[in-house]
């Protein structure tokens, strides 16, 4: 099992659990935590025993995006980090565990405390299930600082909630509650604080006891059709769904359902 002194990887069950764990510094981004989320996210894709992906932040924190003094040094915001020949060798490799570049099959679930703002927020975006505990901020706050959010939000963003809240929430950089990100769509519900992570694990469970093959033909389906027109997007529907009557698993499933019992499924 991975992980870096910045990210640490558990096994709960099916569930592959990855924890930012720089709380010092609000999980600030390190090329230690990226490192570690960018082998989190292949070890869960190629591990079939596990079926989900929970993402959190260790200390109260989700992740305060870039690290700004250390960017002020001159250097990125990775200075002093080991890892170097890893970013030498793949320069997209930081994208790809903020998940810009790159799209984990399994099902990622963000459980988030606390800050969650700036690539925090452009992670967040790259989830495809989002509970925070009541307290948790958000926001883009790049244009306060001259930056630009360049995780993918100008893209991604207006395609998640509406232009106008996309907009704002962009150009003003101005942070949000827990409760705003609840009404424009930007999380998906609350809990109590401290209890993101307890309630990410139980919606983990539920993805788990599916059939693993339809859960991530599924999200394939539902993320490659995002661009599309609904013509096309209906027949790439067609593509994804149909080969997953014809598997063992679904067979399983409806025998299961006829035995009123749980289905044992085995990915075939």
């Amino acid at each position: 099992m991975g992980g870096t002194e910045h990210l640490t990887v558990e096994r709960r069950g099916a569930t592959l659990v990855l924890t930012l764990n720089r709380p010092e510094a609000k999980n600030a981004l390190s090329l230690p935590m990226l490192v570690g989320l960018h082998d989190g996210w292949l070890e869960a894709d190629a591990d079939d025993a596990v079926r989900s992906i929970v993402l959190t932040g260790a200390g109260g924190s989700f992740c305060a995006g870039m690290d700004l003094k250390a960017l002020a040094a001159g250097d990125g915001g990775m200075a002093g980090q080991r890892y170097r020949d890893r970013l030498n060798a793949d320069p997209d490799l930081h994208w790809k565990a903020m998940l810009r570049h790159h799209r984990p099959r399994k099902p990622v679930i963000a459980a988030v405390e606390g800050a969650c703002v700036a690539g925090g927020t452009e992670i967040l975006q790259g989830t495809d299930i989002r509970v925070a505990g009541e307290g948790a901020t958000f926001g883009l706050f790049e244009v306060r600082r001259g930056l630009f959010p360049i995780g993918g939000s100008t893209v991604r963003l207006p395609r998640q909630i509406p232009k106008t809240h996309a907009l704002e929430m962009l150009l003003t950089g101005r942070p949000y509650s827990a409760r705003e990100a609840l009404a424009i769509g930007l999380i998906g519900s609350t809990v109590p604080d401290g209890a993101a992570l307890e309630r990410a694990l139980e919606l983990a469970e539920l993805v788990n006891a599916n059939g693993p093959l339809a859960v991530e033909a599924v999200k394939a389906s539902v993320h490659d059709s995002a661009a599309l027109g609904e013509e096309d997007g209906l027949r790439l529907e067609l593509e994804r769904g149909w080969p997953v009557f014809a598997t063992a698993d679904a067979k399983e499933g409806a025998k299961a359902f006829a035995e009123k019992r749980p289905a044992v499924y085995r990915r075939q």
